[in-house]
């Protein structure tokens, strides 16, 4: 969730960080702060402040120079968002500096014995602990005293540090918390996002769990925190720096709404076998003979990759005759859940780092399950840690919510379901009847973008909403509970999404003229089910906004959307409420792409 830049070389460090720490602040934070050191210094020089990058950037004097330096967007998990609190963190002689991505959970522990040793803490932080073990080792070199620290700490940590005694040299080290060295010319960096490391390489080499390295301006290693060397081959990032850039939009995220014709192109390119009426997914490592073997497949995600989850299933289980359902991993893997050996696991992350995902993948290997990854990020940890599985190739996103990305992971369910129906049960007639409506969607897509307006003036007329209901009924009820996320996420405006069906069963006791229903009513079988919700709605005063493929008479307003196959409407049927959420947290005035509590990457439990 938080972000580190790391740098060695030649040049003048601290506009280089800065303009890292700026790359990542979509990732959200609340502080951030900068240590820099000189090979002519004795003591490391360190700026903080509560705030935003530039907050901190009107504090760097002008004379800062060194050559190398770690920076830190801080995300509040122990203690208040404060200068104090901030990153990076000294011990009390300036010569120990730490940045820290994720949660040390025997914290308190740690924290008590340094104290009982006359250790005085300045912070309310996890991270300050780190510190202190550093700064009382007595090892020899800065990697010893680092694994020293590392072997104490319980929890998950993504760390970075410098050493006023070691001034050649970053140490940094991995366990459940994203750690991305750059290569380059005469000159070394590290981040927690590849994001910080564009600008500058594009050679990167992605450390795992368990994992250290030293960087130096000329040279990298990695090792385990045992000391046993690893190979590290260095991979070409295929994003461009360009990729990160606004480009002419207000905000990234109306940028990565608007991305969506081209995004969903790039997921179907190479990918749809026309001969035989299917799909090629040459990442599966799934052979025929094993994806008939099958009996059922769980699908795991957070927030947004859990709504795509929940589309996704009903994809495979109506194409592929399959039982499949969806369920948040956070919650999965603690219920002592029965891992069979004949389910597929399928783990759904946008950034591929997800950790509450990535650790139920993990318990899913540790039991023998087979695993796959959806994930839109190459070489992250959980397409490393599975045993196949889809890339989306949205590109980046860098909204803190997730648009682009949504649109394209549920695409990318629609063709694993085509491939699993085909060695099954779906018909050749079925397998052409979906792949033509999966070409269609770019188009469809950007007619629905070229209505953008309208929804605009929608949005105007909704925006004063205290509370809003979104309904759908099953393929429509994922739709509702993504709209109504993208609605609180970045509006603030309080939303609860329902299946249609259950409306009688308890919330109708909220209709009333001051909330507003969005409605989520397809052109399908169960149309005249939907009218009935809305007449039901309607019956007493309710507002309602359908979201439909003709115009309803019982709805106050609706957003007509191009009508695709049954199974691939929901896709096409999500594009007009984000839409909508956008343009509402626009008329409150809202930061969009930095929703207040929010981060992009949940790296922490």
């Amino acid at each position: 969730m938080c972000g580190i830049v790391g740098y060695i070389g030649k040049r003048d460090v601290a506009p280089l960080l800065l303009e890292g720490l700026q790359r990542l602040e979509y990732r959200g934070y609340d502080s951030a702060g900068i240590v820099v050191n000189s090979p002519k210094a004795g003591a490391l020089k360190m700026v903080k402040a509560k705030g935003r990058v530039r907050d901190l950037e009107a504090r760097v004097p002008k004379r800062f120079a060194g050559t190398t330096g770690i920076a830190h967007t801080r995300w509040a998990t122990h203690g208040a968002p404060s200068d104090i609190n901030s990153h990076p963190h000294l011990d009390p002689e300036n010569k120990v500096a730490v940045v820290h991505n994720g949660i040390v959970d025997n914290a308190s522990e740690l924290r008590a014995k340094l104290e009982a040793d006359g250790v005085v803490f300045a912070s309310e932080t996890d991270t300050e602990v780190i510190t202190h073990l550093i700064a009382r080792s007595t090892a020899d070199s800065l990697e010893e005293k680092v694994r020293e620290a590392v072997k104490l700490i319980e929890g998950t940590y993504g760390i970075a540090v410098m050493h006023a005694d070691f001034t050649d040299r970053i140490v940094v080290a991995r366990n459940g918390s994203p750690v991305i060295l750059g290569i380059g010319e005469k000159e070394m960096l590290v981040a927690s996002d590849v994001a910080a490391l564009i600008a500058h390489t594009r050679q990167v080499v992605t450390l795992n769990d368990g994992e250290m390295a030293t960087l130096k301006a000329d040279d990298f290693r990695t090792y385990t925190t045992s000391g046993t060397k690893t190979t590290a081959t260095p991979e070409t990032v295929e994003w461009e720096a360009a990729s990160y850039d606004m480009g002419g939009h207000d905000t990234y995220m109306h940028k990565e709404i608007s991305e969506q014709p081209d995004a969903v192109d790039r997921v179907l390119r190479g990918r749809i076998d026309d001969r035989f009426n299917t799909v090629h997914l040459g990442g599966l490592n799934l052979d025929p003979r094993e994806a008939r073997g099958i009996r059922r497949v769980k699908i795991l995600g957070c927030g947004t990759s859990y709504h795509a989850g929940l589309i996704g299933a009903g994809l495979i289980e109506g194409m592929a005759r399959i039982p499949a359902d969806a369920e948040p991993a956070s919650e999965f893997r603690y219920r002592n859940p029965v891992v069979d050996p004949d389910t597929l696991y399928i783990a759904v992350s946008q950034s591929g780092e997800t950790y509450d995902v990535l650790a139920a993948v993990q318990e899913l290997k540790r039991k023998g399950a087979r695993v796959l990854g959806v994930v839109n990020v190459v070489g992250s940890a959980i397409a490393r840690e599975a045993d196949g599985g889809v890339y989306v190739h949205a590109g980046p996103e860098v909204c803190v919510v997730s648009t682009k990305c949504f649109t394209n992971t549920v695409v990318a369910f629609a063709l694993l379901a085509v491939h699993l129906g085909r060695i099954r049960d779906l018909s050749v007639t079925d397998g052409k009847r979906i792949i033509e409506g999966l070409r269609k969607l770019p188009a469809q897509i950007q007619e629905i973008l070229e209505g953008e307006e309208d929804i605009k003036k929608l949005a105007a007329e909704y925006a004063d909403a205290k509370s809003m209901m979104f309904i759908g009924r099953v393929r429509g009820y994922p739709v509702a509970l993504e709209a109504s996320l993208k609605l609180k996420e970045i509006s603030y405006i309080h939303a609860e999404a329902y299946p249609a069906s259950e409306l009688k069963h308890g919330p109708l006791a909220l209709i009333e003229p001051s909330l507003p229903t969005v409605a989520i009513v397809p052109d399908d079988d169960l149309l005249e089910k939907n009218r009935a919700a809305l007449e039901e709605i309607k019956a007493r005063s309710g507002r309602i906004l359908a979201v439909a493929h003709r115009e309803q008479e019982k709805a106050d307003h609706t957003i007509v959307v191009p009508k695709n196959e049954d199974e691939l409407d929901p896709i096409l049927m999500g594009i007009p409420l984000q839409l909508l959420a956008y343009h509402t947290a626009l008329a409150l005035g809202r930061d969009i792409d930095k929703p207040r509590n929010l981060a992009k990457s949940v790296t922490v439990e």
